[in-house]
């Protein structure tokens, strides 16, 4: 009888440790690939948000010029059609960020927060809204970028990135504008 039961046994446990050892094996499968999915979605929330806020940032800063709050760029009158487009992006901005809030990490959330602030003050100063205290274009775009700069860096550490953000790097003296001589 022993001698029945024993390789009974014997199939019925390995066929038990298979089932087990397939199961996890399809589970941990199964979340692999979720986790694949959701960091595509995360990476394609990060970067369009990332490029929203830039562009926006770019808009502003040519109607500043317009305004006379800063030299370089192609100015931009803020004439109705243009601000109706810069309505329009910034309604785009407010949307990604939207999806940025149910797809991204919290350190992420937070940094594209302070991005948004940092955002509506260079609008504020770009199309001449007053607003309580001094305020400077230079100093306003330096702390967007400083603001952009560290939610890139949490997006990118969310993703399990490697690496750090390139940062500024001087331009050559060679590349740089001449000066205007006087006549």
């Amino acid at each position: 009888m022993t001698e029945r039961i024993l390789p009974l046994a014997g199939v019925g446990l390995g066929a038990l440790l298979s089932f087990l050892v397939t199961s996890l094996n399809e589970r941990t499968r199964w979340r692999r690939q979720q986790s694949v999915r959701w960091d595509e979605r995360r990476l394609t929330a990060y970067a369009e948000y990332a490029h929203a806020v830039k562009e926006l940032a770019a808009r502003y800063h040519r109607v500043a010029a317009a305004r006379g709050l800063v030299s370089g760029p192609v100015e931009l009158e803020p004439t109705p059609d243009v601000l109706a487009e810069l309505g329009e992006m910034e309604a785009r901005r407010s949307a990604l960020s939207e999806t940025l809030g149910l797809l991204g990490d919290t350190e992420a959330n937070t940094a594209s927060k302070t991005v948004d602030h940092c955002l509506w003050r260079l609008e504020c100063l770009a199309r001449g809204v007053p607003m309580e205290g001094e305020h400077d274009w230079d100093e306003a775009f330096q702390d967007f970028r400083a603001a952009r700069s560290r939610y890139v860096e949490h997006a990118r550490a969310s993703l399990g990135v490697p690496g750090a953000v390139a940062r500024d790097v001087p331009w050559s003296a060679e590349w740089r504008p001449a000066p205007e001589a006087s006549s």
